[in-house]
C-alpha cells in the first residue's frame, strides 16, 4: 500500500521563515522546504541564462510534509494559534495556508530535490545524510539530515554564520552556539578546530534534532548540547559565541554574551533581517562590543563583534 503524504504550504513575510519552519517541525513535519524569490535574484539557471527579473515578494512560502496519519487541519489550527501569540514580537504579514495530498514517491522527490551537497566555504561542504559523497583533499564534510532541519546550510543566515566562523576560529577555542537548531554551526566549529562546543536550544525537540545530526558526523564528542534559554544561567567563558536566531531575540543576548566572552573574543550574530540591523548593532555596542565585520546577503545581515580594548582593528577604529 502506497503511503500518501500531506503538503502544508504557509505563506508568510520573509522574517518569519525560521520561526514558521521550526513550529511546523515541532508540530510533526517530516521535512520543510522554502521557496523565496530572493534566491533567484541575479542567479543563473543551468543553461547559463539569467533568471528573468523575479518580482521581489515580501513573502516566502514554507512547505511542510506530514504523513497521512497526522491531522493537518489540527496542525493548521495549532500553527495559527501559536503565530497569533507572536504578532507582537514580529510582523508576519497576512499568513496564508493551504494543503494538498501527495503520493510517497512525489514526496521524496519533491522534498529531496531541494537538498544536494553544497560547498559553502573554502573548506566546508554540507551533505544530506542519504548521499554518498566523496570528500576531496582539504574538504570538510558536515552531514545533516534535513528531514528535521532547522537551517539546512544553504540559507543566507547559515552561510554567513559559517563564513564568520571560518574567519575567526584558529583552533583550540571554546565556543557557545546559542539556538543551535540543526547543530550545523557546532559541527562546523568542531571541524574548524574548536576544542569544546556548548550548544543550546530552547526545547527538547531542538536538542534531540541537533544531537541526531551531530551523531551523523564522526569525532564530535567535543560538542555538548543542552536545553537553555539563550545564555541565562550559563557560566562558561568562551572565545567565540555564535547565535543565528531572530533579531528580536538577539538583543536579549548581547549583555550575557559580553559577560561570557573572553577578552579579544568574538560574538557572531546572524538571522538579522534588514530593518532590524540597527537595533542589533546598537544592542551589541551598548553591551561593550566593537563591530569588526558586517556581511549582507539579500535581506539578511550577519556580523562579527569583538570584545577588545585595542580598537585599531575594528570598523571605525
Amino acid at each position: 500500500m502506497m503511503e500518501t503524504w500531506q503538503e502544508l504550504k504557509v505563506t508568510v513575510k520573509r522574517e518569519g521563515e525560521e520561526l514558521v519552519s521550526n513550529l511546523l517541525i515541532e508540530l510533526g513535519a517530516q521535512g520543510v522546504a522554502i521557496e523565496d524569490s530572493m534566491d533567484y535574484v541575479g542567479n543563473v539557471d543551468r543553461f547559463g541564462e539569467i533568471f528573468p527579473d523575479v518580482e521581489q515578494q515580501e513573502e516566502i512560502v514554507v512547505t511542510a510534509y506530514y504523513p497521512e496519519t497526522v491531522d493537518v487541519a489540527a496542525v493548521e489550527a495549532d500553527l495559527q494559534a501559536r503565530l497569533a501569540e507572536l504578532t507582537d514580537v514580529m510582523d508576519l504579514g497576512e499568513v496564508k495556508m493551504g494543503t494538498t495530498a501527495l503520493a510517497e514517491e512525489d514526496w521524496a522527490d519533491n522534498w529531496k530535490k531541494y537538498y544536494e551537497p553544497a560547498r559553502i566555504t573554502h573548506d566546508l561542504t554540507i551533505v544530506p545524510s542519504w548521499t554518498d559523497y566523496e570528500a576531496t583533499a582539504g574538504e570538510k564534510i558536515i552531514k545533516l539530515d534535513p528531514g528535521m532541519a532547522f537551517g539546512t546550510g544553504t540559507h543566507p543566515t547559515t552561510k554567513m554564520s559559517l563564513f564568520a566562523l571560518e574567519q575567526v576560529l584558529r583552533g583550540g577555542e571554546t565556543v557557545l552556539d546559542v539556538g543551535t537548531g540543526s547543530g550545523v554551526l557546532s559541527i562546523a566549529s568542531s571541524l574548524l578546530g574548536a576544542k569544546e562546543i556548548f550548544a543550546y536550544d530552547l526545547d527538547d525537540v531542538a536538542v534531540r534534532v541537533a544531537q541526531e545530526n551531530i551523531e551523523l558526523n564522526p569525532g564530535m564528542e567535543n560538542i555538548h548540547v543542552a536545553p537553555g534559554d539563550l545564555l541565562k544561567g550559563v557560566e562558561i567563558e568562551a572565545d567565540v559565541i555564535v547565535a543565528n536566531i531572530l533579531a528580536a531575540i538577539l538583543v536579549h543576548l548581547t549583555d550575557d554574551a559580553f559577560r561570557l566572552v573572553k577578552d579579544e573574543g568574538y560574538l557572531i550574530m546572524s538571522g538579522i533581517i534588514k530593518d532590524k540591523w540597527d537595533m542589533v548593532r546598537e544592542s551589541a555596542e551598548s553591551a561593550g562590543f566593537f563591530l569588526e565585520t558586517h556581511m549582507i546577503q539579500g535581506e539578511w545581515n550577519a556580523c562579527v563583534f569583538k570584545k577588545t580594548k585595542d580598537v585599531s582593528g575594528v570598523i571605525g577604529g
